[in-house]
């Protein structure tokens, strides 16, 4: 069900308020598009219904220029429906003047049927649904919109990626160039070189479309990366010195949260500056959305180390193959790399204790499996058994420039403990190889499958922008595009739900034991009371 058509505008004539004035004018704000004729609140302060545009218009834009960074942007409508809404320049710079986009004259478009996307359309964050489920959280649909808030020679954008590498990063930086270029005429872009510490030492690179054209083709980035280095005061000094007014910030988890605290200091000094994120981690674990690019790409190559292992492992008497693969805190490319392979016989994860020793323990299992099938290949994810390490082996507590805790090394540990138990109890010899393809996976450049999503991601950000959006984040949800608040990406981590099926369809493919007594999954499976509706506005609160 879409939301209810909105109310005309108020014609009503005599109005001295210059906010109204400009809210008559504009048709086409996002402010406009948030009103309907059912009941809507916005951040928690009731408007009647129908409400005209123009109050609606005139009490959002005082409200915005107060608001503290933790509050968000929500609409809500009848049968349980509500909109995590994105911020837009209107919201605080309520006299900007719009003008038509580019695209509807762009000979690329000139055969597509619609050029723009609705002005109502938002994306359901769950698409499945009882007959009397609530309507749910949506987000706003990503693409052109019919008015922009920059004209082309006026914008000076840049790009900066941070935090590790991942396939797909080139592309992604291409196509932002590319589409700001070739769509919008946009002449002035840059490259922030070295992460966000690039914006403060002042290295940059000049982007064209000629200079990125093949770069697609290679791994790594083309502006370098590094971790941490976020300062945001002489980050945002530095876009203001420049004259910058787009910023694309390409990163995961924690380089959206510096996305966030830029934005909220661009806010807060009333720039005329869009930030939009693309998300990018290779472990898959952001969330909301449905996957981050590079994600395939890592799939696909990890294959060749499990294949790797499985011929290492079938060729002797008792092999045994190990491989490692990504995933700190969330198991998803050892899962799907498993499920892919059909050759793995174990897939350990962060998200499901094991054991080692005793009845139904892993090292069981092995013996099990050696004497049946004659050789094994394990997956295990890096942040796997990390508790059963630190029994071990003194964890350093040291964290990376990210924040991030150092792991212990799960592969070579495992290793180890697996010779250590064969060798001392003389069961049977065996042979163990060790595969650890983390950086080969990182480096390579991303796949077909990849490559078009990364381009939809810089398009969809590059739309967003010109819109006069900021302060979102790009990503797909439910096979649609959209823009989503920072907030949202960066308040949890996307992991794997061991009592749901995927994971069942992996322990009945690798025919593993899921490692866990039966109390506790009893107790991961016993559904909780949902929260009550005094319960849900008191979290809302809470937030705010």
């Amino acid at each position: 069900m879409h939301p209810p058509p909105l109310p005309p505008l108020s014609t009503a004539a005599g109005s001295g308020d210059p906010q109204r004035a400009v809210a008559e004018a504009e048709r086409d704000s996002p402010t406009w598009r948030q009103i309907s004729d059912f009941s809507a609140t916005v951040r928690g302060k009731g408007f009647p219904s129908p409400a005209s545009y123009a109050n609606l218009r005139a009490r959002s834009v005082g409200d915005m220029a107060t608001l503290a960074p933790s509050e968000k942007k929500i609409v809500e409508g009848e049968f349980g429906y509500v909109l995590e809404d994105v911020p837009h320049f209107t919201d605080y710079l309520p006299d900007l003047p719009t003008y038509s986009n580019p695209l509807q004259d762009n000979p690329a478009y000139s055969v597509v049927k619609k050029y723009f996307v609705n002005a109502d359309d938002t994306v359901p964050e769950k698409v499945v649904a009882q007959k009397n489920s609530p309507r749910g959280i949506h987000f706003r649909r990503a693409g052109p919109r019919q008015r922009v808030y920059f004209e082309p020679e006026d914008v000076y954008a840049c790009i900066v990626t941070c935090g590790g590498l991942c396939p797909g990063l080139n592309t992604v930086i291409r196509e932002l160039v590319c589409g700001l270029s070739y769509m919008y005429g946009v002449k002035k872009i840059v490259g922030i070189e070295g992460g966000y510490r690039g914006f403060y030492a002042r290295n940059t690179m000049p982007l064209t479309p000629k200079i990125v054209n093949d770069i697609h083709k290679r791994g790594g980035t083309i502006l370098g990366t590094s971790r941490g280095g976020h300062d945001a005061m002489k980050i945002v000094d530095n876009i203001q010195d420049r004259g910058i007014n787009q910023v694309y910030i390409i990163g995961g988890d924690g380089t959206q949260k510096g996305a966030s605290v830029i934005f909220e200091e661009i806010r807060r000094r009333n720039l005329h500056v869009a930030v939009a994120g693309i998300p990018k981690t290779i472990d898959n674990d952001i969330a909301v959305i449905d996957k981050s690019f590079g994600f395939d790409t890592a799939v696909e190559e990890a294959q060749r180390a499990i294949n790797a292992a499985h011929v290492e492992a079938e060729s002797v008497e008792n092999g045994i193959g190990v491989v490692k693969l990504m995933g700190r805190h969330s198991g998803f490319i050892a899962m799907y790399a498993t499920l892919a392979s059909r050759d793995v016989d174990c897939c350990l994860i962060p998200e499901s204790p094991f054991y080692l020793e005793g009845k139904g323990g892993l090292f069981e299992y092995i013996e099990k499996r050696l004497k049946d099938n004659g050789h094994m290949v394990i997956v295990v994810a890096e942040g796997a058994g990390q508790e059963l390490i630190a029994e071990s082996i003194q964890p350093t507590g040291h964290k990376d420039a990210s924040g991030n805790k150092l792991l212990l090394d799960i592969g070579l540990w495992l290793s180890q403990k697996i010779k250590g138990y064969f060798t001392s109890n003389q069961k049977m010899v065996i042979n163990l190889k060790y595969i650890d393809p983390t950086y080969m996976i990182r480096a390579i450049p991303s796949n077909a499958s990849d490559n078009v999503y990364s381009t939809l991601l810089a398009q969809s950000a590059v739309h967003g922008a010109m819109a006069g959006y900021t302060g979102f984040t790009v990503g797909l949800v439910n096979g649609r595009h959209t823009y989503i608040p920072f907030y949202r990406v960066t308040q949890k981590r996307n992991k794997v739900v061991i009592t749901d099926r995927m994971w069942a369809r992996l322990l009945s493919s690798t025919n593993q034991p899921s490692f866990l007594s039966a109390e506790y999954i009893e107790e991961i499976k016993t559904p909780r009371e949902p929260p009550s509706k005094l319960q849900v506005r008191a979290l809302k609160q809470n937030d705010s």
